[in-house]
């Protein structure tokens, strides 16, 4: 017998976002002397100043819960009423039980659907796009996308190509019922060709099924610099392209451009290359927050509204790429003021 059912055709958007960065405060400074570099150095090849570290008894899932608390209260809803956790992250630590559930555990959220994406620096974009679309489909009404990472624990301070890079923080969004589409189409993909150029992997790492483990260190990031910038610079500017153009928008209906934070030399690329226009606002957190993999374009978009916050409303273009090689990305509607 076929089913029997009526689909709903309910519209979805961005309600809050909210934000957390560790309070310490790393500046380029107390990093350089064990690469042999210079702030300089840094700042010209990322924009890099500054970035965050969260301290040692703190986890990512408790960032992830003080971002979640200032997403929530800014949505003017009870916790109670999110019905779905979706938790972008590589930097927790267990396979299971996962960072969603631990976050809903600290909210008190009993009963939510809860489950974790390791997308990477795109994994926050993948999340929305899942939430856009299970609450068009009536999966769920209110859902919880986090970005949070713990980048420092997986550290090798004496990496040239890493150790100034990476950072820590949580950004958090409520996504809810909207009576207009507040969130564009999704478009997502990967290039497996290159998908180690970007990798966590410990010292040893000639891994086969049925090796001896006990001669594995604990991980670290490693990155291929030069592939991924090209990567970034050449392939996700025609993915920008093409979230533009499924939204049923031109560049010139774009306010604002969030990016993943991972090099601002890429975020001035891309934007050239999208040939957006000159009236579009670029976040630029890379400068004090450094690279948070899936926690920068939430923390970007925190920021970016608190500096600019006529652009609440407005269209803004995210796009997350990194690891794997995968990117995501999708055109919304900027949140609204907050309610509180």
């Amino acid at each position: 017998m076929t089913l029997k059912f009526t689909i709903p055709t309910q519209n979805a958007r961005i309600l809050a976002v909210g934000a957390y960065r560790p309070p310490r405060v790393v500046p380029n400074s107390e990093l350089v002397e064990r690469i042999d570099s210079s702030d300089e150095w840094i700042q010209q090849r990322t924009g890099i100043q500054t970035r965050h570290w969260a301290a040692a008894d703190e986890s990512v899932a408790d960032m992830a819960v003080k971002a979640s608390r200032i997403a929530i209260s800014r949505a003017g809803i009870n916790p109670q009423e999110i019905d779905t956790i979706i938790f972008a992250t590589i930097t927790y630590p267990y396979q299971t039980p996962s960072a969603s559930t631990e976050v809903a555990k600290q909210l008190e959220i009993k009963g939510a659907a809860a489950f974790d994406v390791g997308a990477a620096c795109a994994g926050f974009s993948y999340g929305l796009g899942l939430a856009n679309d299970m609450i068009r489909s009536g999966s769920a009404k209110y859902v919880l996308v986090i970005g949070a990472e713990k980048i420092s624990d997986f550290l090798d301070l004496d990496d040239r190509a890493t150790s100034f890079i990476f950072a820590d923080g949580a950004g958090a969004v409520v996504v809810g019922p909207s009576d207009s589409v507040g969130i564009g189409p999704t478009t997502m993909g990967s290039d497996v060709e290159n998908r180690d150029a970007i990798a966590m992997v410990p010292s040893w790492i000639d891994y086969k099924p049925g090796s001896d483990l006990t001669d594995l260190a604990w991980p670290v990031i490693h990155q291929e610099g030069q592939k991924v910038f090209r990567w970034a610079v050449y392939e996700v500017a025609k993915v920008g392209k093409e979230i533009i153009a499924k939204s049923g928008l031109t560049p010139a209906d774009i306010a604002a451009f969030i990016p993943h934070q991972a090099n601002e030399r890429i975020i001035d690329s891309l934007t050239k290359s999208m040939e957006l226009p000159d009236t579009v606002i670029v976040a630029r957190d890379i400068r004090t927050t450094g690279n948070t993999s899936a926690a920068s374009i939430p923390l970007a978009m925190d920021a970016l509204l608190a500096q600019h916050p006529d652009l609440h409303g407005k269209n803004a273009l995210l796009i997350g790429f990194g690891a794997g090689l995968v990117y995501a990305g999708q055109v919304v509607e900027l949140p609204p003021l907050p309610k509180n």
